[in-house]
């Protein structure tokens, strides 16, 4: 089986090249905004033409910049939005099936016990809205979807909280970070795997699922975990949201129920910590 992977240079599709080795049975086509523009739907079709054998499109594709995307609207939601609607438009034509990373900034925070499946999304940044945008456009064009929504995503690949704790730790005896947001640390390459898994087992299961590693913790508590594994001796201040502000409104708890697709993939979940510590062993 043929997979395009889309936006194929950042953290998650740089674990999934990691992986590769591991999945014999599949030919990997990787792509990122330079080789295919997800915005432009004529050059998409062009591409999927000339790769026929396309069966399963993988959509790393982002904005990501979160508080730069409060004064960066129309490119936010023509990346997330637009680029997410015209992969799905191009798989329905050519028989793909599509996989496509979302957000636990579609939710609002104020819950208090892990968002499932089920919960009405009401995102409170301009990011989470176009995530949002592209999962309901991708609903309203192909059936053959799988939507997995992810939290606090790190690896030793890209831009992270990881590896901007470590930067800022060379140069730095103390660092403040904010103790009252919480939600669940994600190695990108435990995504990577359970994306790959939903391929290779053929899955048929479409819909909206919910990945992250299991566990809550703060930013705080994220920060002095990696210094703990780090050997670092960095001082850790909490601090407040309000003492720390940003463009973008954060969901104050953001933690995902993985119920769902534990079941449909008969999958363990590691814990965050678990996850993280193996990256310093």
């Amino acid at each position: 089986m043929s997979v395009l992977v889309v936006g194929a240079n950042g953290q998650l599709g740089s674990c999934i090249k990691d992986l590769e080795v591991q999945y014999k049975d599949l030919n990997f086509i990787y792509t990122d905004a330079t080789l295919l523009n997800i915005c432009n739907l004529k050059e998409l079709q062009a591409f999927f033409q000339g790769n026929q054998s396309i069966d399963y499109c993988i959509n790393c594709a982002a904005y990501t910049a979160v508080d730069q995307a409060e004064t960066e609207k129309e490119k936010a939601f023509q990346i997330n939005a637009e680029g997410a609607k015209n992969l799905a438009s191009v798989c329905k034509e050519n028989k793909a099936i599509l996989l496509h990373v979302s957000t636990d900034f579609v939710f609002d925070g104020k819950k208090t016990t892990p968002y499932t499946e089920a919960d009405t999304p009401n995102p409170i940044s301009v990011y989470g809205a176009s995530k949002l945008q592209g999962e309901i456009e991708i609903q309203k064009l192909i059936k053959e979807h799988f939507i997995i929504r992810t939290s606090w995503l790190y690896s030793e690949h890209g831009s992270n909280f990881l590896k901007t704790m470590l930067r800022l730790a060379e140069t730095r005896d103390e660092i403040s970070v904010v103790s009252d947001q919480i939600g669940t640390p994600t190695y990108a390459g435990d995504l990577a795997e359970v994306l790959l898994k939903i391929i290779v087992t053929s899955n048929n299961n479409y819909g909206v699922y919910h990945f992250s590693n299991e566990g809550e913790t703060s930013w705080y508590d994220f920060a002095r975990t990696i210094f703990k594994f780090a050997n670092s001796k960095v001082n850790v201040i909490a601090i407040p949201t309000e003492a720390y502000p940003t463009a973008a409104k954060r969901p104050e708890y953001s933690v995902l129920n993985k119920g769902k697709i534990v079941q449909a993939l008969s999958i363990r979940v590691p814990h965050w910590q678990k996850s993280l510590e193996n990256l310093f062993i």
